[in-house]
């Protein structure tokens, strides 16, 4: 039998997946959990096989809870279920220790089968999630922002000039114009605006 936790910020959600997932005689919905700071302690309680993770909560987002719960129970699956699949969400859950990263719009039939293969030590992923992956695998590690690009390009989206984001970051507009420099050729785009775009597309912003 597979110890199941089930965590999500919505009671209707909760309660639609224990009353799908308790129909399979090999599963057991040990509990349930509305955060992300609550899904640490439930699952320190009830030592689930499987924990299905919802990714942004309030109280302890979903990817603050795999690493609380990774730490205690090493040996716990976790599964996230949800409705974001941007590159940042889907690298965060897997480097956090995500067995599985599936969309909410996932089958019975296909969430059933990925609780099973993830006791079994598979990981599960939804197809455009696996895409998302791939992908990203094979964009060149010069293509990826560090958090004050990101910070720089966020705010150049947002209609700010150099100088003024020089302000807003307490650094020099010469270094802001060397930070632009960097993401055009991280992001092989030659103005401000191609930048947002493709940063936009590739889910950094």
């Amino acid at each position: 039998m597979i110890k199941l936790l089930i965590v999500d910020d919505h009671p209707v959600v909760r309660e639609g997946l224990r009353g799908m997932l308790d129909g399979d005689p090999g599963l057991l919905v040990a509990g349930t959990a509305a955060s992300g700071d609550e899904a640490v302690v439930r699952a320190r309680e009830l030592e689930p096989d499987v924990v299905l993770m919802d990714l942004r909560m309030p109280h302890g987002d979903g990817v603050s809870a795999i690493t609380g719960i990774l730490a205690a129970r090493p040996d716990t699956r976790v599964i996230v279920l949800t409705t974001y699949e941007s590159d940042q969400d889907i690298v965060r859950a897997v480097e956090a220790g995500a067995a599985g990263y599936l969309l909410k719009d996932t089958s019975a039939e296909d969430l059933l089968a990925a609780v099973h293969a993830a006791v079994q030590g598979e990981t599960v992923l939804s197809p455009s999630v696996a895409t998302r992956l791939v992908t990203r695998m094979r964009t060149p590690a010069t293509g990826s922002l560090t958090p004050r690009e990101i910070e720089v390009l966020r705010l150049v989206a947002k209609g700010l000039t150099n100088a003024d984001v020089g302000k807003r970051l307490f650094i020099s507009e010469t270094t802001v114009k060397t930070h632009l420099l960097r993401i055009f050729g991280k992001l092989a785009v030659s103005d401000r605006t191609a930048a947002v775009t493709t940063a936009m597309e590739r889910n950094l912003l």
